[in-house]
């Protein structure tokens, strides 16, 4: 995605999660209802690293792309289980608006279980990873960056369903925030769609 395209537009950055793609079902319905409803937001879905140095270094390129653009519109960030922890990460340090969907809340506690595997994309690319002890200490860093408070805007989209992560951590870790947090569902988020519009008014609607 070229920066100098932006043209003033609002930019909406779909962050995927742990293993996930931009072609994950959440990233491509919230893009497919941009296109249909939304045609002025730019959309963009960068593939993040499972390797949080890489992945923070790669995020932050992107960002400081697009402000260091001549006409770079109101940007707002969604993100999906570690995307949400890179959505906040982001959030704290550019002052964007993001939403969060069973994001994950502190990513070094269950990366420990993975250090030392043969990891492979859910999306069946081929592409192999291997993380290690520095990775957890990198996230550890990471997680010690976002300051508490949180100093800038998010909602919450938790379901008490998901059997991946545990949706209480994400209440407490955003309280004071917007919370929508559901009986049952699971860690996919179930019945995405309902609030893909609500999220383009949340974003930019309220700056």
């Amino acid at each position: 995605m070229q920066t100098q395209n932006l043209n003033g537009r609002p930019l909406l950055i779909y962050l995927h999660g742990f293993l996930s793609s931009p072609q994950s079902f959440k990233c491509q319905l919230m893009r497919d209802r941009l296109a249909a409803n939304h045609p002025q937001i730019i959309f963009c879905a960068p593939q993040v690293s499972p390797y949080p140095g890489s992945a923070q270094q790669s995020l932050l390129r992107l960002l400081d792309g697009f402000f260091d653009s001549d006409n770079c519109g109101p940007i707002g960030l969604v993100g999906s289980s570690m995307g949400g922890f890179w959505c906040t990460y982001l959030g704290e340090r550019y002052h964007l608006p993001a939403v969060l969907i069973n994001p994950a809340v502190r990513p070094s506690r269950f990366m420990p279980a993975y250090v030392g595997q043969v990891l492979q994309p859910y999306s069946g690319e081929s592409q192999e990873y291997r993380l290690s002890g520095a990775d957890v200490d990198t996230m550890a860093q990471l997680e010690a960056e976002i300051p508490s408070p949180l100093l800038s805007r998010y909602w919450l989209l938790a379901q008490r369903g998901d059997e991946t992560l545990d949706y209480r951590d994400a209440e407490s870790f955003y309280q004071g925030q917007r919370q929508t947090v559901e009986e049952g569902g699971d860690h996919s988020f179930q019945g995405f769609a309902r609030y893909c519009d609500p999220i383009v008014e949340f974003l930019f609607n309220q700056q």
